[in-house]
């Protein structure tokens, strides 16, 4: 399933900018309602847990996977702002649901010491997929000159196949504890959600603004942005196993304050950057932080409850895209009139989720969530 989500989203994110611009003429403000649509879907998230009532977790990820590969073969029939808007609705419905649903059962099925290794290995195989899924729409605009369309339903396509194929020939797996069904808000879990919202606002600097960057004030082509996913992936597949296996070793808080200091850089480079080999070395270095979210997650793996997981996960995914509904078009207007200023107030939010990491402790647990707190001791065995 790792590999299946890359094959359409890969293929999605790769072509979206200059297909809205070659195909549906659109601007800096129309690529954010663009964007905030993509992100509803994630904002609606916390829904999972009440369909969970109606079908199994593991069944609704692939059902998830599925309507993800249906919407991306069907944007490049529609080269209009509302059918792209209408297919790429489709498309994240799908999305979202899926890395909501995948994320929960990640954290029920992995043991807590060996999380963060898997959790990068997992990333590494998208990574690789991606890899694939870029290489091929490399070769079919350099070489086949293939038209949107068709790439946009290879890609898809074969990610339905293997939501089907998954279906067919895997287990149903079960969870150790049984999850709850109802809407969960913890007090306790104020730090994670915290972490979650302002990183659905970082992910929007590089997903909607700096890949638009690229092609609006550096006129990247589809094969020069293809290569730069290329070289993300290939990043991807070698540090996100690494990352996974420093945050076993230096904890959780230090790999967010690397990862949010890193970013502070990123974004105030990129509000002046005017050569296009060093926004496309800023491009690189921005999405490798990525897999430090991996210790955004196993924070939360310590300091929950078991049977708190599953109706979390659709919690933080609703709570990580209340930024991302809205940043893309109010940022996308403020585009319009001082781009630098968007990446500037990134790297403010950026400096905001550094304060917030630095409240993790060395080794959080239930009762340990914040830095300030006492550990619980451990309970004594009888004699």
């Amino acid at each position: 399933m790792a590999a299946a989500v890359p094959l359409s989203f890969a293929t999605w994110q790769s072509l979206v900018n200059n297909f809205a611009i070659e195909r549906a003429a659109f601007t800096g403000a129309e690529i954010g309602i663009l964007q905030s649509l993509r992100e509803v879907p994630g904002f609606l998230a916390f829904t999972f847990v009440f369909i969970l009532l109606a079908i199994k977790e593991q069944r609704f990820a692939l059902l998830s996977l599925a309507l993800l590969g249906t919407g991306t073969a069907l944007t490049g029939f529609f080269p209009t702002a509302i059918g792209f808007y209408c297919t790429t609705v489709l498309m994240s419905v799908g999305y979202h649901y899926y890395e909501t649903a995948q994320q929960s059962l990640a954290l029920q099925w992995l043991p807590k010491s060996e999380a963060p290794a898997i959790l990068g290995k997992l990333i590494a195989m998208a990574g690789f997929a991606s890899l694939v899924a870029y290489a091929l729409i490399y070769v079919t605009f350099e070489a086949l000159h293939l038209d949107y369309k068709w790439v946009y339903a290879a890609g898809g396509a074969v990610t339905c196949l293997i939501a089907l194929a998954a279906f067919l020939l895997f287990p149903e797996f079960k969870a150790a504890v049984p999850q709850h069904k109802t809407l969960i808000l913890r007090q306790r879990y104020w730090l994670y959600y915290a972490l979650t919202f302002m990183g659905g606002a970082r992910r929007q600097i590089f997903v909607v603004f700096a890949g638009f960057m690229m092609v609006e004030k550096f006129g990247y082509a589809v094969t020069e942005i293809t290569m730069l996913f290329l070289i993300n992936q290939a990043f991807n597949m070698v540090l996100a196993p690494a990352i996974g296996r420093a945050i076993i070793r230096f904890g959780e808080r230090r790999a967010l304050t690397f990862e949010y200091i890193g970013l502070i850089l990123v974004f105030v480079t990129y509000a002046f950057v005017e050569n296009p080999l060093i926004a496309a070395v800023l491009y690189v270095i921005d999405h490798a932080f990525f897999a430090m979210a991996i210790a955004m997650k196993t924070y939360f793996q310590k300091i929950a409850d078991p049977a708190d997981i599953a109706p979390t996960a659709g919690v933080a995914f609703s709570i990580n895209h209340i930024a991302a509904v809205v940043i893309p078009a109010l940022f996308g207007l403020i585009w319009l009139f001082n781009p630098s200023l968007v990446f500037l107030l990134g790297a403010g939010m950026a400096g905001i989720s550094l304060v917030f990491a630095r409240m993790i402790p060395s080794h959080p647990q239930p009762g340990h969530e914040l830095i300030w707190q006492k550990p619980v001791p451990a309970p004594q065995a009888a004699d």
